[in-house]
Order: C-alpha cells, then sequence, then structure tokens
C-alpha cells in the first residue's frame, strides 16, 4: 500500500476512534443526568412518605430502573477511560508483544460475549413491546422502556470495543490498559 493510501486508512481510523468516543462521552452524561433524576426522585420519595405521611407509587420501581439503565448506558463511556476492572499481573510479566497480542484476543472475545448479550437484550426487548408487557406495579409502567436500556448499552459497549480494536491496529498506545482513573484510588 502506498503511503497515500496509509495516510487515508488512518485518517478513517481516526475518525472512527474520534466518533465513538464522542458518543460514548455523550452516554456518560446521559448516564449520570439519570442518576440525577433518580437522586432527585429518590428525596422526593422520602419527602412524600415521611414529611407527607402518604403513599408512593412509582418512585422506587423507577428509581430501579434509572440506575440500572444508567449503569448499562453507561458502560461505553467506562470503557472509553479504561475503568472497567482489569487483572494485568500476566500482562506485565508478558513480553510487549505478547502482552498486546493477549489485549486483542481478550478484546475480540470480549466483543463477542457482549454482542450476544446485546442481542438477547434486544431480543427481550422486542418481545416487550410485542407483546405489551407491563410491570405488574401500580405504576405498570411499559416493560419495553427499561428494556430498551439493554440492547443500547451493550451494542454501545460493543461499539467502544470495536473503536478500541480499531485504536490498537494503530499501535499508538497500549490496548486495555487502564486509564487515568488508576492512579486516583
Amino acid at each position: 500500500m502506498d503511503r497515500q493510501g496509509r495516510s487515508a486508512t488512518r485518517r478513517c481510523q481516526q475518525a472512527i476512534v474520534t466518533s465513538v468516543a464522542a458518543v460514548s462521552r455523550l452516554c456518560g452524561v446521559i448516564a449520570a443526568l439519570m442518576i440525577l433524576v433518580s437522586v432527585v426522585i429518590t428525596c422526593e420519595m422520602i419527602w412524600v412518605r415521611f414529611v407527607l405521611e402518604e403513599s408512593t407509587i412509582w418512585q422506587t420501581e423507577a428509581v430501579t430502573y434509572l440506575m440500572i439503565s444508567a449503569t448499562l448506558i453507561g458502560l461505553p463511556y467506562v470503557q472509553l477511560l479504561r475503568g472497567h476492572v482489569n487483572v494485568d499481573l500476566v500482562p506485565m510479566m508478558l513480553p510487549p508483544a505478547w502482552s498486546k497480542a493477549l489485549a486483542v484476543l481478550v478484546l475480540i472475545l470480549s466483543i463477542c460475549v457482549i454482542a450476544i448479550m446485546a442481542y438477547y437484550g434486544f431480543e427481550l426487548f422486542y418481545v416487550a413491546l410485542e407483546r405489551g408487557w407491563r410491570s405488574e406495579s401500580v405504576w405498570g409502567v411499559k416493560l419495553w422502556i427499561p428494556y430498551l436500556a439493554l440492547p443500547v448499552g451493550l451494542g454501545l459497549f460493543v461499539l467502544q470495543m470495536l473503536a478500541d480494536l480499531v485504536a490498537s491496529w494503530r499501535c499508538d498506545e497500549p490496548v486495555l490498559q487502564h486509564g487515568d482513573l488508576e492512579e486516583d484510588y
């Protein structure tokens, strides 16, 4: 491949990685907002129960769905930061080339497993939508709404891992190494 072809490939790879990173950052913001909304709802629920001495109908269920959805939607952002749990004893003991090969293998296997989970998450969402499933609570929320977080969050997680795989081909940075958060504790 000539120099101009390699340069175009590198620009394309960088555009893909940069675009997916922007989507992952947006997911982080959305997840943070969902957590903030769940905290506000929890405060409102405490006020209604203990100050106004009234019962609550939808708050507990809403907070549960928001927190689970925030966790799923936040997955790509945490992957972008390299914040997921990482055991790096074996890669540290390996030569750099083997360590990179192991990291790429782990990334490929992770993509396969999470893609399967995203597929079945989509299936659950679709069945809930098609059959009109509702929760059995008084609120009776349509279950396709909280179930949508499964295929979206896991699908975007796979997308971020694919971008990591593309970035690993550039060899500019170590693959699957902890991010800046490693030293913060």
